[in-house]
């Protein structure tokens, strides 16, 4: 095995990438580094032959003289053009990789904890992309598979041979999108928007994560990509395009069904182990200090209780880790999970939200 490929299988070195933006990133990358190279050979090999040519024990003795002015013009004017000639191929570089124009498609990428939403401009699709690693494999109870902790539920899906802007932002705190074989990394800063795009030749999975810290579960937010073929990606979007359609069309005909306690608690339990154990814990006890608990004392009892926790759970918390579902779950998921957390570990209230009543909050604050 050559030196290179043995360094690919260590990961020592950047990915080349499978974009133009990212083969020349690569490139740059390493002619910074021959350069750095040189220029370190070149003064460690002055270094070490000036130590070696006039060592004390040769009787030499030193120079007395204060200043160069040849030296020193050249001691300016050469890593000055060393800088020049790094400088412009990396400006020509960023230039290229902050030009949007002209895309063929635009994804709206949102950040929040630990997640990514994705929507298709011009196309009627949203979702959202949760991480599909098993917590079994986490914790150590499974054995980790081929791509552990960098698998989706949803990936992001793009066409080849055509220019993707990305339009990324956040819903609470900063994230980080990237996909290092796009080349592509932008922060996802909660109130503004930042561009990147890509432009992918041949059909692929490509993955990466969320490159920021942004909270507990940070190393549980992964992304992946994939790439189809122009006329695959079409058959999917309209496929897509009519799944969710018929989604919100039994969305709408379950506004007007009424679930009784045990169906409520059944779908409320898989929502919250699959949504909210990993921050207020399985039995709902929380983290003191951190996350609050929902037994017991977590929830109220009184009338105007019921109103405050949907607004936690559909609205989340400003300020603090508590998220907001209302882009995340259905309307039936949120009037489950709130009947639930209401009446599981001893809470016992005895209330049954309806996803009518989700509906109707949600109208009430919109007005």
């Amino acid at each position: 095995m050559t030196p290179a490929a043995y360094a690919q299988t260590l990961q020592l070195n950047l990915t080349r990438g499978v974009t133009d933006v990212s083969q020349s990133v690569y490139s740059l990358h390493m002619y910074a580094f021959y350069v750095c190279a040189v220029i370190g050979v070149i003064v460690f090999a002055a270094m070490f032959w000036s130590m070696f040519r006039h060592r004390k024990s040769r009787g030499v003795q030193p120079a007395k003289f204060h200043d160069n002015v040849k030296v020193e013009i050249a001691w300016t004017i050469i890593p000055f053009l060393i800088l020049i000639a790094l400088a412009l191929p990396a400006t020509f570089l960023l230039i290229d990789m902050e030009d949007t124009d002209d895309s063929d498609l635009t994804v709206l990428v949102t950040g929040s904890q630990w997640r990514w939403d994705y929507e298709y401009f011009d196309y009627d699709v949203r979702y959202r992309s949760n991480m599909a690693t098993m917590r079994e494999q986490v914790y150590g109870n499974l054995e980790k598979g081929q791509n552990y902790l960098l698998e989706v539920d949803r990936p992001l899906v793009i066409p080849t041979q055509r220019k993707v802007r990305f339009l990324i932002t956040s819903d609470d705190v900063i994230h980080s999108w990237w996909v290092p074989e796009f080349a592509v990394k932008k922060d996802a800063n909660p109130g503004y928007i930042n561009e990147a795009w890509t432009r992918v030749e041949e059909p692929g999975i490509y993955r990466g994560q969320c490159a920021e810290l942004c909270g507990r579960d940070h190393a549980f937010m992964p992304v992946v990509v994939i790439a189809m073929e122009p006329d695959d990606f079409e058959s999917w979007i309209t496929n897509e395009e009519t799944r969710l359609a018929e989604q919100r069309a039994e969305e709408e005909r379950l506004l007007e069904m009424q679930m009784d306690m045990s169906e409520l608690m059944s779908l409320g339990e898989s929502v919250y182990v699959a949504q909210c154990a990993a921050c207020h814990q399985p039995n709902g006890r929380g983290v003191p200090g951190v996350f609050p608990a929902l037994a017991g004392e977590g929830v109220s009892v009184d009338p105007n209780g019921i109103d405050e926790h949907i607004d936690v759970v559909v609205n989340g918390v400003r300020g603090s880790a508590m998220q907001a579902y209302r882009s995340q779950l259905s309307m039936r998921e949120l009037a489950a999970v709130i009947t639930y957390e209401r009446n599981a570990w001893g809470n016992d209230t005895g209330d049954e939200i309806q996803a009518a009543d989700i509906h109707n909050f949600i109208q009430g604050n919109n007005n």
